[in-house]
């Protein structure tokens, strides 16, 4: 499906803010995805995100591709019941859809034909993994078990333990971060200590260590977003291969969810495991 976009402002834009302004039921992101693939011209010649548009002035976005329904990768799976699917994510796998008619793959795709009465783009899903980090995530099959779920990781009933790599080794060995966590208002995609933000508490544990490395073993207390990225950043050890609160660059983001413990409907505690990458006891040998 073509559309004609017509700036109606009054003052010269970049295309991609007002592609943003009309067409609202979409991402940003996803929007974004159609001026690098080509799909959006002016006079019949592509145009890049930035283009200025004068007032009054069109230009055409085919959105044909952005109707796709996401494809559906073949995901491993460390449990499955008629409740539940633990899968053992891999690294570079989005958990869902980043907005309305993104269609990457991802676990909520991966997921979405056994799950029932629960619709949207991220049906199904009952936690979130960074994309770069690897390791257990439980999604539900209906919503039943998914407010179950969910309510069990808003109460902190689970209990998580993660595995990362990262740079020096922290002193001492053993110790809880409890440091308040808050978006970081000059890069609104990361999070930062901030005395007025949400309480935020992460234990870690030093398994062995190098001159330029240590293993950890960590157990989040509190579920913020990126806050054992953003705690060890703020210790001054950040996690190898961390660019977003790091510098370092590494063949991946050295962070693995290795175990979940949570209860099932029907009261069965159970604790799920993935298996802790090769590369990580390398870093530190």
């Amino acid at each position: 499906m073509a559309m004609t976009i017509t700036n109606q402002e009054g003052q010269t834009q970049r295309a991609d803010i007002i592609l943003a302004n009309t067409l609202t039921d979409y991402s940003r992101a996803a929007l974004s995805k159609l001026f690098t693939k080509g799909f959006v011209t002016k006079e019949s010649e592509k145009i890049k995100a930035g283009a200025k548009i004068r007032p009054d002035e069109s230009f055409r976005v085919e959105l044909e591709e952005l109707e796709k329904p996401a494809e559906v990768l073949d995901l491993p799976i460390i449990y499955e019941d008629d409740n539940v699917i633990v899968i053992d994510k891999p690294v570079g796998v989005i958990s869902h859809a980043r907005g309305k008619y993104w269609n990457e793959a991802s676990v909520a795709s991966f997921v979405r034909d056994k799950v029932k009465d629960i619709d949207g783009e991220r049906a199904g899903i009952v936690h979130r993994l960074d994309r770069a980090t690897s390791g257990v995530m439980i999604c539900a099959k209906n919503a039943e078990t998914l407010s179950m779920l969910q309510k069990q990781f808003s109460q902190r009933k689970t209990k998580k333990i993660y595995f990362a790599v990262v740079e020096g080794t922290p002193e001492p060995s053993h110790a809880v971060i409890e440091v308040p966590l808050g978006r970081n208002p000059n890069k609104p995609q990361t999070f930062r200590a901030d005395k007025s933000g949400k309480i935020s508490s992460s234990e870690y544990e030093v398994i062995k260590h190098n001159d330029e490395y240590a293993l950890l073993r960590l157990t989040p207390k509190t579920g913020r977003t990126h806050q054992l990225r953003v705690h060890l950043q703020y210790i001054k050890h950040p996690i190898l291969g961390d660019e977003l609160y790091g510098d370092s660059k590494a063949e991946r983001l050295f962070l693995h969810a290795q175990s979940l413990e949570i209860t099932l409907p029907g009261g069965d505690r159970r604790v799920f495991e993935s298996k802790v990458p090769a590369i990580f006891d390398q870093k530190v040998s």
